[in-house]
């Protein structure tokens, strides 16, 4: 089910880009509009890997400097039927972990010091875990291109605000609609913020699902998680905004009620009670 939800909200977000180029430029906008955003996905495609690494300073570790999570990791891999991922520690006391790389072959799991420092062997087994579900699951592939194509909308809606305040366009007949401009502006990153968030959403449950099935238990991610949310709260995290929905927890301040539309992650709670009903279902 949620890979479905996924796959219609990736529609939907397609869908929307195509209606803002058409607004933009007509059949000419949404040939650019399709152009731009497959130069985009490629360069995501092949570098997004690389960039977060950066970012985050994450250091590259060895089976000889960690054999514990060396191991863990391995042998995570191997009962999801993936390659050994590259394992990266972050240094930063920010409880966190992250996993990107553009397939599984090319796979890639980072923890924060922060958050060894602060888990069991059972929780942080549960957040690799979480972590190998979403190689396994290519979510690393499908954020990068949902971020991209949503980045270009609310590019495509800045393009239109400076059309129609300089009167670009052609001639009146041929401009597009003011009103029509104005709604997309404001309605157009607003939507596709909304659908990237959602798909990010469905990815967070349906890693934790893997997760639990992979270690055979819920329990340790399920600590995790709660130990983890707190973590943040005393420690935020120096990642990006723009990449924080690659976390397993949102390293930023969790918000609530309808400010929960715009959250790169499941409530706490949700988690855990999906989490607590696999325990009760295998009990």
């Amino acid at each position: 089910m949620s890979t479905i939800k996924v796959g219609l909200l990736m529609a939907a977000l397609t869908a929307l880009f195509v209606v803002c180029g058409h607004l933009l430029g007509g059949s000419v906008g949404v040939v650019i509009a399709v152009a731009f955003a497959l130069i985009m996905n490629i360069g995501s495609f092949w570098f997004s890997d690389r960039i977060v690494l950066a970012m985050t300073r994450a250091q590259p570790v060895t089976r000889a400097e960690a054999p514990d999570l060396y191991a863990m990791t391995e042998r995570l891999a191997q009962r999801a039927n993936i390659p050994m991922p590259r394992l990266y520690v972050v240094p930063d006391n920010s409880p966190n972990a992250f996993a990107t790389g553009r397939s599984p072959k090319h796979g890639v799991v980072a923890v924060n010091q922060g958050l060894l420092d602060l888990l069991d062997r059972s929780e942080v087994e549960g957040v690799v875990a979480h972590e190998i579900a979403h190689i396994k699951h290519r979510d690393t592939l499908t954020s990068a291109v949902i971020a991209t194509v949503a980045g270009a909308i609310s590019g495509i809606a800045n393009l239109a605000y400076f059309t129609t305040l300089f009167g670009f366009g052609g001639s009146d007949d041929d401009a597009p609609n003011p009103f029509v401009m104005l709604l997309m502006m404001l309605v157009a990153p607003l939507a596709a913020a909304m659908i990237q968030f959602a798909v990010s959403r469905a990815r967070e449950y349906e890693a934790d699902k893997t997760a639990a099935e992979l270690v055979g238990s819920p329990y340790g991610l399920r600590n995790a998680l709660i130990k983890l949310t707190r973590g943040v709260e005393v420690a935020p995290g120096h990642i990006s905004p723009s990449a924080a929905h690659m976390c397993i927890v949102n390293p930023f301040s969790g918000a609530r009620g309808i400010v929960n539309l715009f959250s790169t992650h499941p409530p706490l709670e949700k988690r855990v009670e999906r989490l607590d009903a696999m325990a009760r279902r295998v009990a």
